[in-house]
């Protein structure tokens, strides 16, 4: 038997693909969040819910889906789309070489009990979130995401819990990850992660959240005959819009 073969050695389990997941913590002004809450309460009105009392309000469903535009809000999203930029930056996107558009923004309102229901966002590339409000508890609900597939559950369906063999907490085979919300915190994923929003637990307060979905597609050329990137859709301002009926 030769050296290495008698030498000990500890299996180590190496992480691969992860996802990327951008977090960064503003120190938001106090009196610039009390406007900005003050505008949401202002905009949402007299409704609750969207509409399901057990469901949060959510503004894209109430007209209220561009809210960059709104100028309580624009200097706030301006500074959250370089945040995006730098996130696709540090992914090794060359800046140069792509556009990055706002599809929609929106407000998320949730009372006490109430959550959003697991989803994602197809028809974007890129979502954030930002917290106007929360401690860092969890206790006004925490944002949920989830893995697009397990690998390392082995057996489908085992990851999910239900009795299984996998032992929880297990950071291999979670079946998903948690975010507590915090005044000023910035969250950047890929629109295509499932995620939902657990119930707001906290019978004072008012969860408070904006929304963001961007979309990729190559920059505006310099001339209209030069050819758009292959992966990337032309620029939306080349694109011919169908008379429709």
């Amino acid at each position: 038997m030769s050296p290495l073969d008698s030498t000990p050695s500890a299996l180590a389990i190496q992480p691969l693909f992860p996802v990327s997941r951008g977090r960064l913590q503003r120190r938001p002004d106090p009196l610039e969040l009390a406007q900005q809450i003050q505008a949401l309460h202002q905009l949402r009105g007299e409704a609750r819910s969207n509409p399901d009392p057990d469901c949060a309000w959510t503004g894209d469903l109430h007209g209220v889906w561009r809210l960059h535009e709104h100028p309580t809000f624009a200097p706030l999203i301006r500074e959250l789309c370089r945040h995006a930029l730098d996130y696709l930056t540090q992914l090794g996107f060359d800046p140069a070489r792509l556009a990055l558009h706002i599809q929609r923004c929106w407000p998320v309102l949730s009372e006490p009990g109430q959550v959003v229901g697991r989803h994602h966002h197809p028809n974007a590339h890129l979502s954030a979130v930002y917290y106007l409000n929360g401690d860092g508890s969890g206790r006004s609900g925490c944002l949920r995401l989830f893995p697009q597939v397990q690998p390392n559950e082995l057996v489908p369906g085992l990851a999910v819990g239900h009795g299984g063999p996998i032992a929880h907490p297990d950071p291999w085979n979670q079946p998903w990850l948690e975010v507590a919300p915090r005044a000023g915190l910035l969250l950047l994923f890929p629109s295509r992660l499932d995620h939902a929003v657990l119930p707001n637990g906290d019978p004072d307060d008012l969860r408070c959240s904006l929304s963001i979905d961007f979309a990729l597609s190559a920059p505006l050329p310099v001339q209209t005959t030069e050819p758009p990137a292959e992966y990337l859709a032309p620029h939306p301002s080349l694109w011919t819009p169908l008379a429709g009926r």
